[in-house]
């Protein structure tokens, strides 16, 4: 079910996991919620992806083993500076370090295992602020 305004492209998320059975159902749940996706595997294959395209939202996860989902952020929004505050981290990690993290990022976040309706109920919230702005 989409919930865009006639006559706008669906928001387009990027998501960020190593884990391909992770990445590739959160794209499938996009998909069926009305949303444009692409997943990458890692920090590198996402990196090509912003430099080549644009998205209004990421889904990144915490612990990757090219790089840092933090360390990710910050070079992501620095290509796209709109994605500081349209990103929602996912991570299993459950120290306080992960918290501390994520929390410096000033995203939200959602433990693993999640169940993928609030992956898509936080992706709407993030994208929203994309029709304010465009209102």
């Amino acid at each position: 079910m989409r919930s865009m305004p006639e006559g706008m492209d669906a928001p387009q998320v990027l998501v960020v996991d190593d884990e391909p059975a992770i990445a590739r159902a959160v794209t499938i749940a996009l998909h069926r919620a009305g949303f444009g996706a692409q997943a990458a595997q890692s920090a590198e294959g996402a990196l090509a992806l912003l430099k080549a395209e644009r998205f209004d939202c990421m889904i990144v996860d915490l612990r990757m083993p090219d790089m840092r989902g933090d360390a990710f952020f910050e070079l992501a929004a620095a290509i796209h500076p709109h994605l500081r505050e349209r990103t929602l981290f996912t991570t299993g990690d459950i120290t306080e370090r992960a918290d501390t993290l994520i929390a410096a990022c000033k995203c939200p976040m959602l433990r693993k295992p999640f169940d993928l309706q609030d992956v898509i109920a936080t992706v709407r919230t993030l994208v929203q602020q994309r029709q304010d702005v465009s209102a």
